[in-house]
């Protein structure tokens, strides 16, 4: 059975790889990203894709995609949560009041905006299902990213409260906290670290993956997979959860 999906910044990374992954399975997708041209380019990408472009934390941003997300499906069955920023790496002490709000705003304010909006479209669905992104910063804490990992940990709350409310009219609701993500995103990172400590782009990623059990970086495509089964006739008594998918991380890294 076709689904009707929705996944915020799902125009890059893991959102548009999960948009994809829906995609090609006959669902109808609809982004929402900020960024207008990757938006155009995954909307050209598949037939089954269509989107808007929305900053999550503004309420007449987020109505305005809910007008284009009725007029292209007609309703929802599938919320994935994917839209978040960092903030910049700095100490608590440091750390702007200014850019403590931009994340709040973005990772707390933007997820409940949208999630409030799509509540009633999901109660009309015969198997409702919201997926949020959390991260290992929602686990472990993250030294320096203190309103990133504050965000992370906040939505853990809001996902478990709104399996408690919603669970009587069949919706599920999860957080998935990834581990090190494989992609341009991390080789920049791994690259930056190898630049400041005069080391090999090799031993940088070893350190990344000092902390795991198993010593890869996790895919786009196996977190896009984790969240069509969440989606799926199987996933439906799995709600309140906590899910990593991280290759047995310890702490994060």
């Amino acid at each position: 059975m076709s689904k009707k999906v929705l996944i915020t910044a799902g125009a890059g990374g893991i959102g548009f790889a999960t948009a994809t992954a829906f995609a090609a399975e006959g669902h109808r997708v609809h982004i929402a990203d900020i960024n207008a041209e990757a938006v155009a380019q995954a909307v050209r990408s598949h037939a089954n894709i269509t989107g808007s472009v929305t900053d999550v934390s503004q309420p007449e941003s987020v109505e305005a995609l809910f007008t284009g997300l009725t007029r292209e499906l007609g309703g929802l069955d599938v919320l994935v949560n994917m839209a978040g920023i960092g903030g910049p790496t700095v100490p608590a002490e440091e750390l702007a009041a200014a850019d403590w709000n931009a994340i709040l705003g973005v990772n707390l304010t933007g997820t409940f905006l949208v999630t409030q909006r799509a509540i009633p479209l999901l109660k009309q669905s015969e198997a409702g299902t919201i997926v949020t992104m959390s991260s290992l910063a929602g686990r472990f804490g993250y030294e320096n990213r203190i309103g990133y990992s504050t965000t992370k940990w906040g939505l853990v709350g809001f996902a478990k409260t709104l399996s408690l409310e919603l669970g009587p009219d069949g919706i599920t609701s999860n957080t998935i906290h990834p581990g090190a993500v494989a992609g341009p995103r991390m080789d920049q990172v791994l690259a930056g670290r190898a630049e400041a400590n005069g080391t090999s782009l090799e031993d940088e990623q070893a350190n990344s993956l000092q902390n795991q059990s198993v010593k890869q970086f996790v895919s786009a495509a196996d977190i896009a997979a984790l969240i069509l089964f969440l989606a799926g006739p199987h996933g439906r008594t799995i709600t309140g959860q906590q899910l990593p998918i991280d290759g047995g991380s310890k702490a994060a890294s």
